[in-house]
Order: C-alpha cells, then sequence, then structure tokens
C-alpha cells in the first residue's frame, strides 16, 4: 500500500475529530449557560440554600477548593450561614464558622468607617492634604502636586499611588518592618492625583498612618474599640491575636499548595482578621435605610457618602464594576438599584461581600483557596439570579471562563487541522526536513516567529510566582497553556518540514 493511500482514511479520522471538536465547544457554551438557570427567584430562603449547598459542593470539587464559609443577609437581617471542606486538609480539619479568616481587601472598606469616624468627629478633612496631619512622615518628591494627595483621594484609590508591591508577608512571630519604612519603599505618584482610578494597596495603608498621627493611637486598638467592637463584630482584629492561631485556616494556592498563616507589615488595606458572620454584621451596618441603629458608630450621611461614587472604573476592574465610592466598589444592576461590594485576595485566600442596600439583602463569601474567583462569581449568580436584580457585574467571570473553554476549543481545531495537513504532507513526500534558503516563505518565516514566541511566553508564563489570568481562569490557563504548547510545536513543525517540488512521473518515464 502507498503512502498516499493511507492519507484518506487519516484525513477522514481528523475531520471527524474536528467536528468532535467543534460540537464539544458548543455544548460546553450552552451548558455553562445552562447551569446558572436552575435556581428560581423568590424561593424561601430553605429552598435557595438546599439548592445552594449542592452547587457549593460541586463547584469546590471542581474548583478544587479546600473550604469556604458563606453568609445571606435578607432585609438586613443574617438568615443562614453555613461552612464547608476543609480548614487543613493534612489534619482533616473541618472548616467551622467560627474560623479566624484572612479578609484581604475587605480591610479597605472596613478602614473607610475608621476614617469617616474621624470626619464626623471634626479630626480631619476629607479635601485636605494627608500631608498636612503626618509629622513624621512625607510624601516622595514628585512632579505632580503633593498638595492634590487628599484624604478624599486616597479612600477613593484615585490619589496617583500605584497598587504597590505583592508578597509583602511575613510569619506573626517574625520582625517586620515599621509601616513608616513599607510607606517610604512603597509610596509614589504615577500620575495626576485624581485623574484616575487605579487601585492602590499604599494608598490606603497610608491612611493608616494618618489614623495613628491624628488620634495618637495603634490603629489596630483605634479600629476595636470605635468600630469593629460597637458593631457587634467581636471575632475580628487589625492585627494577630496568639489566642485565635488555632482557628486561623490554612490558605492554599493556585497550585493546591498550603500557605500558613502570616501578616503584613501594614493593617489598612488588607490586614483584617474576621469571621464570616462578622463580616456579615458589618455588611447589614452599612445597608442604611429610614431609622439607622448604628448612628452612634456613623451617621446615615457618612455611610452614604461611603457609598456614593467618587470616580469611574476604567480597565480591568470596569469589568466587574462602574464606580468606586470610599473602599467600595459601585455598580448598577439591570432592574437599576445599586448594589455595592468588595473583595479580597491574598496568598491562598480570596473573600468577597456583595449588597444591595435599598432592599437589606447581602451576601458574604469566604474561601481558603487561591483558586476561588470563577467559585465566587457562580455563588454571586446564583445569589443575583435568586434575588431577581440580574447577575451583578462580578458574575462576569463565569462567562469569561465560558468564553475561554471556546477559546481552547477554536485553538484545538486550528491546531488538529494544521496536524492534518502536515501529516499527509510528510507522508505523501510533499514535506521534507530542508534549511534551503530558496525554500525560504513569509508562511515558513511567520510560522517561526509564531511559534516561537508561543513558546516564548509559555515559559516566561511558568517562571512567575503568581499571574492574575491564573487566579481567574485555574483551570482554564493550564488547558490554554497545553493547547498553545502543542499548536506552536506543530507551527515550527511545519516551518521545518516545508513544502517542497516533486516531479509527477509521465506515462513515458513510466514506461522506461
Amino acid at each position: 500500500m502507498s503512502w498516499n493511500g493511507l492519507n484518506r482514511p487519516i484525513e477522514k479520522w481528523v475531520r471527524k475529530r474536528v467536528y468532535q471538536l467543534l460540537e464539544l465547544s458548543v455544548i460546553l457554551l450552552v451548558s455553562a449557560g445552562c447551569s446558572n438557570q436552575s435556581i428560581d427567584q423568590g424561593l424561601p430562603v430553605d429552598t435557595f440554600t438546599q439548592q445552594l449547598d449542592v452547587r457549593i459542593l460541586s463547584l469546590m470539587d471542581w474548583y478544587n477548593i479546600p473550604g469556604t464559609s458563606i453568609a445571606l443577609i435578607q432585609d438586613r437581617k443574617l438568615v443562614w450561614s453555613n461552612a464547608y471542606g476543609y480548614a487543613d486538609i493534612k489534619q482533616q480539619k473541618k472548616m467551622t464558622l467560627d474560623a479566624i479568616c484572612r479578609t484581604e481587601s475587605i480591610s479597605k472598606s472596613v478602614t473607610a468607617w475608621g476614617v469617616m469616624k474621624l470626619v464626623e468627629r471634626g479630626l480631619i478633612n476629607l479635601d485636605d492634604p494627608v500631608q498636612q496631619y503626618l509629622r513624621n512622615w512625607s510624601l516622595p518628591e514628585s512632579e505632580y502636586n503633593l498638595n492634590d494627595v487628599t484624604i478624599r483621594k486616597l479612600l477613593s484609590n484615585s490619589s496617583g499611588i500605584p497598587l504597590g508591591s505583592l508578597g509583602e508577608e511575613y510569619s506573626p512571630d517574625s520582625e517586620k518592618p515599621s509601616l513608616r519604612q513599607y510607606l517610604s519603599k512603597e509610596v509614589q505618584l504615577t500620575y495626576e492625583p485624581g485623574s484616575n482610578f487605579e487601585y492602590s494597596n499604599p494608598g490606603f495603608n497610608l491612611l493608616e498612618l494618618l489614623i495613628e498621627e491624628v488620634t495618637g493611637r495603634d490603629f489596630s486598638d483605634y479600629m476595636v474599640n470605635e468600630v469593629l467592637t460597637p458593631l457587634g463584630m467581636h471575632n475580628s482584629r487589625f492585627d494577630w491575636d496568639e489566642d485565635w492561631s488555632s482557628r486561623v485556616p490554612m490558605g492554599y494556592d493556585l497550585q493546591g499548595n498550603s500557605v500558613a498563616p502570616y501578616v503584613y507589615p501594614y493593617k489598612a488595606s488588607g490586614g483584617l482578621f474576621s469571621t464570616v458572620e462578622d463580616i456579615a454584621r458589618f455588611t447589614i451596618a452599612e445597608m442604611v435605610n429610614g431609622s439607622h441603629a448604628n448612628q452612634v458608630i456613623l451617621s446615615k450621611e457618612s455611610i452614604q457618602n461611603i457609598h456614593t461614587p467618587k470616580i469611574n472604573i476604567l480597565g480591568m476592574f470596569g469589568f466587574v464594576a462602574e464606580d468606586y465610592g470610599f473602599g467600595h466598589f459601585i455598580e448598577t444592576l439591570p432592574d437599576g438599584k445599586k448594589a455595592v461590594w468588595h473583595g479580597g485576595q491574598g496568598h491562598g485566600w480570596m473573600t468577597h461581600f456583595h449588597m444591595i442596600p435599598e432592599t437589606g439583602d447581602g451576601i458574604v463569601i469566604f474561601t481558603n483557596s487561591q483558586r476561588s474567583w470563577p467559585f465566587i462569581g457562580h455563588i454571586l449568580r446564583a445569589w443575583s439570579r435568586w434575588q431577581g436584580v440580574g447577575p451583578v457585574k462580578f458574575s462576569r467571570i463565569t462567562t469569561a471562563v465560558s468564553g475561554l473553554r471556546i477559546i481552547i476549543g477554536l485553538i484545538l481545531l486550528v491546531t488538529l487541522w494544521c496536524a492534518a495537513h502536515l501529516v499527509n504532507g510528510v507522508l505523501a513526500g510533499k514535506r521534507k526536513l530542508t534549511i534551503s534558503l530558496k525554500l525560504v516563505t513569509k508562511t515558513r518565516v511567520m510560522e517561526f516567529f509564531i511559534g516561537t514566541i508561543i513558546v516564548g511566553v509559555l515559559l516566561w508564563a511558568i517562571t512567575r510566582d503568581y499571574l492574575f489570568l491564573t487566579s481567574i481562569f485555574p483551570i482554564g490557563t493550564v488547558w490554554l497553556g497545553w493547547t498553545l504548547l502543542v499548536f506552536s510545536v506543530v507551527l515550527l513543525l511545519s516551518a521545518a518540514l516545508p513544502v517542497v517540488q516533486t516531479v509527477e512521473p509521465t506515462d513515458s518515464n513510466q514506461l522506461r
């Protein structure tokens, strides 16, 4: 049998697999959309939570999430809470509702209350430059006007100070840099204050120093006595409490490796330890409407000011929110209501609260896994459907996950198609390994260039300690990486095995 005789069955097999991949891609997209339609609007709490139980366990298994705790709020009351999975896999220690968890950037929302408390007392003014309150530390020199770095802009992440370094983690009993040392290293102005939104950890940690300078008190002590305890958050602190060490779960990173409890050299932007029910209490306190039982802490006007948009959000964060207030993301829901929320991500931790102040409804989600953004997106989509307010913008992550599946499927289709042509050409003797300059074509150069670029990007990616995309797509990025690797190999082989000219034998030649 000749090679040409083998080509037809190979091509037929490849074509069949291409059609199967196309069907699979469509099924994945449709099923992803349908999976979010099973929970109906307005179900009784008991019915909804029973359905939620099933979904949570399924999603935890799919995304390899060790543990989670969730609390539901209706009509400004905590109506349900539950914990699932493990706080420590190795020790087989169950996650519980009294687990003291790292809330990460939810800390910013609570810190905003501490700052507004000083505003109400007349100790600071939102539009004053922060520098005028700082005695022993100064903003670094900049081409921009330092007086434009106001308290208002720090609270709204529009001060001109960028995100800052990540990974400033220390074991609780280790020596840490002071807050001023940290700020001297991290605070810099990279754009004109007030010109745009840029999420900033150093900006909020500068507010920590502000509180200490103005009050003459330790930040953690001030927050416990002025905000946390009055709100009934008795299991919450901004510093490490050794008495709670046995209640702090292990965290788990993107690869599923355990992460021991840690602290930062700062507190205001991400240092709060709390329980899911304590953050639910905070969320309830924020949902003011009519009479306000917590006016002893903050007035209704101050809380509404915190939830009022201060800066429009563009870019990456604009995918999940429209505006930022004081330590809170803000969005307008499809039915016209306003939703207010914040999330947190740390090394081995993800947290989130979402609320609708007008209706008094909210949800709090804690997980001890860095693979949890899609999980949180699915839970929020189910919750917002139950509430009948339309999908919240954070649940768009689930749509993005489905979209990535389709992209991976399409890349696989192209890869398989190219591989089929490559194999057929080699078997037919039309493609051969050669480095002849005569056979250098634009197509070969393009194949080599694209294949090399893909390999380079993949090598760069696997050497990174953290990639933002891997948090959003903890499973999809693995599949995407392998798919792109196979695609690049096919391209490079195609470039190395060009089509060569072959002379077909004539009848006269065959007679000879």
